[in-house]
């Protein structure tokens, strides 16, 4: 079967677990270069073994996405290695505490906006020059349905996500006369770490693996990708408009 994004350039945050890195290992297995981001070392090395045993290449980038200067310097790099960004799925979260909103201490809610928000904001200041020099530049920012339908002791977490589908929302139509597509993607309750933390005493084995929803993802980032301004639910299997019936 033909790779279906050969010689692609992807960089995917938050990439050393989770939805990330099973992400990561999709777009590696469709031939693209994965540019992998995340705080820990030792995941990255995983990635890495797991990423070459499906034939694949990548770049290993220790860097917190909080890191402004970071995400700068690393775009400065991909620019005079390939000139262009092909795809970038900003997937890197925090779940944040469950809490009345009048608890929460100002130091996680800044943390929680820090890597829900600003990172992915830092993403477009540094890389959308270089998706825009790509023919079929593809943008992906991980949300989650919190954003529109929020519950009671989770604000935290909906807020953070309510702003990315805004600015997701803002991206995609200052981008829409070029050759770039910018979509978000709602895995919905999947079998992660970040999902344990929340929800303790679910049962995880009811839950799709992040290997399943990280297969949903890739056609997003393909070329034939045309549709910009949406979000992909996992749950639904389809595309929905940034305001879903009911």
């Amino acid at each position: 079967m033909p790779q279906t994004l050969a010689g692609r350039i992807a960089l995917v945050t938050g990439a050393s677990r989770g939805i990330g890195y099973a992400t990561a290992v999709a777009l590696a297995a469709e031939g693209a270069h994965v540019v992998a981001v995340a705080r820990t070392s030792g995941g990255l090395e995983e990635l890495d073994d797991a990423i070459k045993a499906k034939g694949g290449t990548a770049t290993l980038v220790p860097l917190d996405v909080r890191d402004g200067e970071g995400l700068a310097r690393l775009a400065a790099a991909l620019s005079e290695r390939y000139g262009r960004l092909d795809i970038l799925v900003g997937n890197a979260g925090l779940g944040g505490s469950s809490s009345p909103l009048d608890h929460y201490e100002a130091k996680e809610w800044d943390d929680v906006m820090a890597v829900n928000v600003t990172a992915n904001w830092q993403l477009i200041l540094h890389f959308n020059a270089l998706l825009r020099r790509s023919d079929a530049g593809r943008a992906v920012f991980v949300t989650s349905g919190s954003g529109s339908s929020p519950r009671a002791y989770r604000g935290l977490y909906a807020a953070s996500k309510a702003a990315l589908d805004a600015m997701a929302r803002t991206y995609a139509a200052e981008t829409a006369s070029s050759a770039v597509r910018v979509n978000l993607f709602n895995p919905g309750p999947t079998r992660t770490r970040m999902r344990a933390a929340v929800m303790p005493g679910e049962d995880p084995m009811i839950l799709p693996t992040p290997d399943e929803v990280a297969a949903t993802i890739v056609p997003l980032c393909r070329p034939d990708m045309q549709e910009t301004g949406r979000i992909y639910d996992f749950r639904a299997g389809r595309l929905l408009s940034f305001r879903p019936p009911g």
